[in-house]
């Protein structure tokens, strides 16, 4: 009886295998090329190429690396001294932090 059901099984198996083989959506595929062009560079190389050119982030114009380098670093010292914040200023963000905490807990003031 098992054996009988086995048979069955591998019958309906093949049938479906067959069927499947031949539908018409697998015969009319057409073959598949899953490598790039040839003129391609993998994406591994082109990722240790060193970059000799460079761009200005300001007007985009080319510079030689030595002038990005340079141009990064004057950038990021003026970025240091910008944050400078007038006590006065600081005094009014201290008190409306205060003010946004009160009136969190008593909303009923104005």
């Amino acid at each position: 009886m098992q054996y009988s059901v086995f048979i069955k099984q591998q019958r309906f198996q093949l049938s479906l295998v067959a069927t499947l083989l031949s539908s018409p959506v697998l015969s009319s595929m057409a073959p598949v090329l899953a490598l790039p062009p040839p003129q391609d560079q993998p994406e591994e190389v082109l990722r240790t190429e060193i970059i000799l050119e460079a761009r200005s982030p300001i007007d985009g114009e080319p510079m030689t690396a030595a002038e990005y380098a340079e141009l990064q670093a004057q950038l990021e010292a003026e970025a240091r001294q910008v944050g400078v914040v007038p006590p006065r200023f600081r005094e009014i963000v201290t008190l409306l932090r205060i003010r946004k905490v009160l009136r969190t807990i008593l909303p009923f003031l104005p």
